[in-house]
């Protein structure tokens, strides 16, 4: 099965899960793992050796989610002018798609900016010592907020996606189209 052959659904959800599960994870246990070195050189090394490891794996998921998005829009493009609620639900899945993406970009500047100090003394993948660089600390203290960031947000497209695909079932067409309709009386 190539990716073309995947249905957009399939592979928007299987690339915003990946994206989300993958974020997680590593907020949750990597850069907690990376203080469990031995030294505070090592930890930085450790953090940033799963983060780039990760990051081509996030690539790909963020591209799977992206293409389905996009085969999504062409295939509800009717609905979304048809039926009521479901271009509200487009706006705030394109909103939150947007934000993570952006919060995903600015983490990976930040993530390089740590990671191009080798054997760099710090706490944890996000918490930087005493003898931490001033300009790596500043980018780890804002890394401490957006790895929780991006989870959030595309935890929050796995919501809104759950939600747009409940207004596909046959009974929310049928009232949704309706109420459009007799709306627009």
């Amino acid at each position: 099965m190539t990716l073309v052959n995947i249905p957009s659904r399939i592979l928007h959800d299987l690339g915003t899960s990946a994206w989300f599960g993958g974020t997680l994870a590593n907020a949750v246990a990597l850069n907690r793992a990376a203080a469990e070195t031995t030294d505070a050189s090592s930890a930085g090394r450790v953090a940033n050796a799963g983060w780039n490891a990760w990051t081509p794996v996030n690539a790909a998921a963020i591209g799977a989610c992206l293409v389905g998005s996009i085969g999504q829009l062409r295939g509800n493009r009717y609905r979304i002018a048809a039926q009521q609620g479901v271009g509200t639900v487009v706006v705030v899945k394109t909103g939150l798609t947007a934000a993570a993406l952006a919060v995903t970009g600015y983490s990976r500047v930040l993530g390089k900016k740590v990671a191009a100090q080798h054997d760099v003394p710090v706490s944890s993948g996000t918490d930087p010592s005493a003898a931490t660089p001033d300009d790596v600390a500043a980018a780890q203290r804002q890394l401490k907020i957006l790895q929780w960031a991006v989870p959030a947000l595309t935890g929050g497209l796995v919501v809104v996606s759950a939600i747009a695909g409940e207004q596909q079932r046959e009974q929310a067409v049928k009232a949704g189209t309706v109420r459009r309709f007799a709306w627009r009386r």
